[in-house]
């Protein structure tokens, strides 16, 4: 080359920037993540896809687009029979409840039961502790870009399964 040196760039995994640090860190949170989940679903009893189940419900929500079993469904990607089967152990063991629509009696909406809520609430608590712990260490504009990367990555992975909400 003539006039200019460009160095070359960092090794794979040595640039903390690159696909495969950014992969590797990903790998390692979600592990840990779904370890803490497992063991409060094998402390109260329930499936996996129960606990996906939850988590949909708790995050999907809300008051202007609450979860259905229709939406929980196709979210999971489970046949109406496993979707049924799933929602009836959440409501037995009283985590969920179903509600019909104040508007339309056909439609049901599921909603975390309050009781349940603040079990898991208090099991999470220390998982909260360290996210707050780990949040303190960046500078709100830092954490607007991580928000920000999680938000366009979440979609990504949407697109991949074909679903979009």
């Amino acid at each position: 080359m003539s006039g200019s040196q460009t160095s070359a760039p960092p090794p794979p995994g040595e640039c903390p920037t690159d696909l495969q640090s950014f992969a590797v860190q990903l790998r390692r949170m979600t592990g840990e993540f779904n370890r803490i989940v497992q063991e409060f679903a094998q402390a109260h009893g329930l499936h996996h896809t129960d606990m996906l189940a939850l988590i949909a419900i708790l995050d999907g929500g809300g008051p202007d687009a609450p979860m259905t079993p229709g939406r929980l469904r196709r979210q999971l990607n489970l046949t109406s029979g496993a979707m049924t089967a799933c929602l009836d152990r959440l409501e037995r063991a009283g985590h969920i409840r179903r509600v019909r629509a104040s508007d339309d009696r056909r439609v049901v909406h599921l909603e975390y039961e309050d009781r349940a809520k603040g079990l898991a609430r208090e099991y999470f608590r220390p998982l909260a502790r360290g996210t707050d712990t780990a949040r303190e260490r960046f500078t709100a504009e830092e954490l607007r870009v991580v928000i920000r990367f999680l938000t366009e990555l979440n979609h990504e992975l949407a697109l991949l399964r074909g679903r979009t909400d």
